[in-house]
């Protein structure tokens, strides 16, 4: 007989822990999903075998027994401990980060697997050569591929320098010695390029995909095709970073800045990290890819943590598109109160007569921005939330963005009842109208979460924009990632200031990549293209060099300041946030779980513990939300951990680790 110990499956932290039983299969292994009897009711719940034992160090009293084994489901080792990792890494629950592993729904009742891609075509890219940086940088990671070591590159190249075709040839590299390749992208919105060129090089027969918007079937049997050893390559967002392979030979992820690629919910993982623990266990490589590498990244590479590999020139030797960068306050003066600068308005007329495509980019989805009363100046808000909520014209309601709230749009203000209240600012549908109005011969679409809902909808709008049915496409973030269009003449950036307005020390560097990655949207095909930037404070160093495509120089300015300020890279910024039905409540708990953090922390050196605040959106839901930030100087994680467990303990709290933003 066996002994084990094992994780349940049943997301509370009072049972968050190592439950030991019999088993009378010899053959039970770590990584195994079982059923067991919990509880005093004996309910056969599910759990995942963490430890196997011969014997018992000591009796245990009511020892009770293994009842069914899963023959389906299981975990690896290096699952396993990956999870165990990301536990104390994140201070999540063992069946948060087990959850990350293992499928979602059932397999299907009619037997057949659902193949997502199937009807996918591939696009057959020929390369005639690859340049000589594209040469160089495959030289060198396949030297590091064949030490059979795990190292880590930072792969830093220009828009339309050639990425996409060095993780191809580096991943053909990788099959041909017999281990598995991941492919990972920030957005949804890129999965389906990629595929194109992934199935048009190695075939559907071996890429699974995996990401949200895939039903929870096809999941399921992406899952078990990848489990049973069928594909060698796995293509999707950041949840396919726990891919179930074995023997990973590479794991690449583009656009490596991206924040989408930290988690939002509980395990509250970054995927980098992920990435590189599993890497480590496999003997891979990593390789991190951005035209716009994160400060972090950079930082690690000038430290030698990772190695970096720079693509300086466009692969068709095209210059960087030439830019444009409108004062909106000029604009003003000169008595201009339209969505479009003058210049911009004039270059996309010559863009589109000339037969290209114009991408307009501004990073707020809806028609106006706010609802406010002239008369009091009373602004409507969610009543959950407390942020202003956005009007949507399609659906004549005002929208909360963040819980989803809606309501009609009044006629009259709901505090002092005038009917002066009006819908202000403008968003992507607002911008859709506009263009439609001023270019009513060209076919126009938007891009954004609204447009997006429906499953087939993204593809459609992206299909019609790539066949040249539609010339202007209008969106938010995503036009911005990577998509690659080779028909568009102009990119135009309505509103370049829109990040740097967020209260959040990474605004800069959010504003500066979003502008280098919009802009990279055009002059891809034969012609140089051009760029418009609008904005209301050309003096901004991140809209400076975003506008020069100035890496190098703004990553110096920002390096100075998180240096200067103790942000990540140079120390650990931990966010605990208390949320509390009451709110005067939830602050007492606050300065309750404050005075212990600085009994335990703030008399140690390299740790700085601040009092409870209200979080910048305060409330979510019918909760209010209040926050306190740790400082801790890199390296002092270990310091932090056993306290913050010790708390996790004994309150509700939220706690995340180097928060993308402390919103």
């Amino acid at each position: 007989m066996k002994y084990v110990n094992v994780v349940i499956d049943n997301n509370n932290d009072k049972t968050d822990r190592y439950y030991t039983y019999g088993c009378e299969v010899d053959q039970i292994k770590v990584g195994q999903k079982v059923f067991v009897p919990f509880n005093r009711g004996n309910k056969i719940v599910a759990a995942y075998v963490f430890e196997t034992m011969d014997e018992l160090a000591e009796k245990v009293k009511g020892l009770k027994m293994v009842h069914e084994i899963d023959e389906e489901v299981f975990l690896t080792e290096e699952a396993v401990e990956t999870c165990i990792w990301m536990k104390k890494r994140y201070l999540c629950r063992y069946i948060e980060a087990i959850h990350c592993f293992t499928p979602n729904g059932t397999a299907s009742k009619r037997g057949k697997q659902r193949n997502p891609h199937g009807d996918t075509t591939g696009e057959k890219i020929i390369i005639d050569c690859l340049t000589e940086e594209q040469t160089e940088a495959l030289l060198r990671i396949e030297t590091a591929l064949e030490s059979g070591k795990q190292e880590t590159f930072l792969l830093h190249g220009v828009t339309s320098s050639g990425k996409t075709e060095v993780y191809m040839q580096t991943i053909a590299r990788v099959l041909k010695s017999g281990k598995k390749a991941i492919m990972l992208v920030p957005e949804i919105s890129l999965t389906k390029q990629i595929i194109e060129r992934f199935i048009g090089r190695f075939g559907s027969e071996n890429i699974a995909v995996l990401h949200s918007r895939l039903s929870l079937g096809e999941r399921y049997d992406e899952w078990i095709r990848i489990k049973e050893g069928k594909v060698q390559i796995v293509i999707g967002a950041r949840s396919a970073v726990f891919a179930p392979f074995e023997n990973i030979g590479v794991i690449i992820m583009d656009e490596e800045h991206e924040s989408t690629y930290k988690s939002d919910m509980s395990p509250k993982y970054d995927t980098v990290e992920v990435a590189l623990k599993r890497a480590k266990r496999n003997k891979s490589i990593v390789i991190l890819g951005s035209a716009t590498p994160s400060v972090v990244s950079n930082i690690r590479a000038e430290e030698k943590v990772y190695e970096k590999i720079s693509l300086k020139k466009r692969y068709n030797k095209n210059r960087m598109p030439g830019v444009d960068v409108i004062d909106m306050r000029d604009e003003l003066k000169n008595g201009n109160t339209s969505v479009f600068s003058r210049a911009l308005y004039q270059q996309m007329k010559e863009t589109l007569e000339q037969g290209k495509q114009v991408i307009l980019f501004l990073n707020r989805r809806g028609y106006s921005t706010f609802v406010s009363c002239r008369e009091c100046g009373f602004v409507m808000k969610c009543p959950s939330c407390g942020i202003s909520m956005t009007y949507h014209k399609g659906k004549d309601a005002v929208l909360c963005h963040y819980c989803g709230h809606q309501e009609t749009l009044p006629h009259q203000c709901p505090a002092c009842s005038s009917k002066y209240i009006k819908h202000f600012g403008a968003g992507t549908e607002k911008v859709e109208e506009y263009t439609q109005g001023l270019f009513p011969e060209y076919p126009v679409s938007r891009l954004d979460f609204d447009t997006i809902r429906l499953k087939g909808s993204l593809d459609k709008i992206l299909n019609d924009f790539q066949k040249g049915k539609t010339r202007i496409l209008i969106g938010t973030q995503i036009v911005a990632k990577g998509l690659d269009f080779h028909h568009v003449g102009l990119v135009g950036i309505l509103a370049a200031d829109t990040s740097l307005n967020i209260p959040d020390f990474k605004s800069a560097e959010r504003a500066f990549q979003l502008i280098t990655q919009a802009a990279g949207r055009t002059g891809r095909g034969d012609s140089e293209g051009k760029v418009v930037i609008q904005t209301y404070n050309p003096e901004h160093y991140a809209i400076i060099h975003g506008s020069n495509q100035d890496y190098e120089g703004f990553y110096q300015t920002e390096k100075a300041i998180r240096m200067g300020l103790g942000y990540p890279p140079y120390a650990d910024i931990i966010q605990i946030m208390i949320s509390n039905e009451n709110e005067k409540e939830g602050f007492d708990i606050g300065e309750v779980i404050y005075r212990r953090l600085q009994e335990e922390l703030g008399i140690k050196e390299g740790y700085t513990v601040f009092r409870p605040t209200q979080a910048i959106i305060n409330r979510q839901g019918n909760a209010y939300r209040c926050q306190i930030i740790i400082k801790a100087d890199r390296g002092g994680r270990q310091g932090y951990t056993g306290v913050l467990e010790k708390i996790k303990k004994e309150y509700m709290i939220g706690i995340d680790i180097n928060p993308t933003s402390l919103m």
